[in-house]
């Protein structure tokens, strides 16, 4: 590992990250809401994790996670990367495998590598994709591949910036939650980018296994700063018998809008008791402040402009 001071620092998900090789993120400077390292460490620096979790993986498996007895948690996919997280958080050490694309190194390091970082740290995400909508943050939650990105990219192509894309960061306020930016990038699948924002968008393959794009966003189409949280929808399939090809959207009393948070929490594969007291107090805060609401529509790229119109004339006073 290098001793030497990080040269970078951005602000991300509201973290100070310092960082050994330039990013894709805003730079700046403070404190923010904690402070990461990253590191490129070299193969010997990994070779006693690799060692220890291989004993109990199958090694047939793309992705694999363990916590190492000293409380640091060792990620690997294998044939692209691999990363220790420090006990306390504070600390990402990486190495990439067979010279994997940098923006789906960076996508997965800034994503889901950052996500154990944030929980040693305290801080609990929610699986979502958020766009600006008059100076406020709007998120879009749901499981994986249900479409908050292909939503995102309806109201991208109106020219509301995305706040970020598939993890969310939030902090309570005097007045409400803040929302956090994410890295200004949005992953989209070629067919869905072309549609919704045209033939001449372009982006990089986010691993060998998929065809979805990372795609960068420029500034006027990105947030750099939090803002305010005005509401919450989680996207549910459209009923089917019979088929309801129309946009519904129904507020949720706290209770159930609590449950739904806990179900939408990022990172599933953490779930030691420590994580269970702050997991339940954000969602229970947050659906106590800030309207969750249910969105159901079908699942077609053509109708996603219509959602957006409804989801602006639900938000409208």
């Amino acid at each position: 590992m290098s001793a030497r001071r990080p040269p970078f620092t951005y602000r991300v998900y509201g973290l100070c990250l310092k960082s050994h090789w330039p990013l894709a993120c805003p730079e700046g400077t403070g404190p923010g809401l904690a402070e990461v390292e990253l590191f490129e460490g070299p193969a010997s620096l990994f070779a006693e994790a690799y060692r220890e979790a291989a004993r109990r993986w199958d090694e047939e498996d793309w992705f694999h996670y363990l916590r190492l007895a000293d409380g640091s948690d060792y990620l690997r996919w294998s044939g692209l990367f691999e990363f220790v997280v420090s006990a306390d958080g504070g600390r990402v050490t990486c190495r990439s495998l067979n010279g994997p694309a940098r923006e789906a190194f960076h996508t997965y390091l800034l994503g889901q590598v950052l996500s154990f970082a944030l929980l040693k740290r305290g801080i609990e995400p929610l699986h979502s994709t958020a766009v600006v909508i008059d100076r406020e943050a709007v998120g879009f939650v749901a499981d994986g591949g249900y479409g908050k990105s292909s939503l995102a990219a309806a109201f991208l192509g109106a020219g509301c910036p995305v706040l970020t894309d598939d993890l969310l960061v939030v902090k309570e306020a005097a007045h409400g939650f803040l929302a956090y930016p994410g890295p200004p990038r949005i992953k989209l699948f070629p067919h869905i980018a072309q549609r919704l924002l045209g033939d001449r968008i372009t982006g990089i393959p986010m691993n060998p296994h998929t065809r979805k794009l990372v795609i960068p966003l420029p500034a006027d189409l990105s947030s750099h700063d939090p803002i305010p949280l005005r509401a919450i929808y989680l996207l549910t399939p459209a009923a089917t018998k019979p088929p309801d090809k129309r946009v519904r959207i129904r507020t949720l009393p706290p209770h159930r809008a609590c449950l739904q948070l806990l179900r939408h929490t990022f990172n599933t594969v953490v779930t030691d008791a420590e994580r269970l007291k702050p997991q339940f107090l954000l969602a229970a805060t947050l659906a106590s402040a800030v309207p969750v609401k249910l969105l159901s529509y079908p699942r077609s790229v053509n109708v996603l402009p219509s959602v957006r119109d409804a989801i602006l004339s639900d938000l409208a006073p």
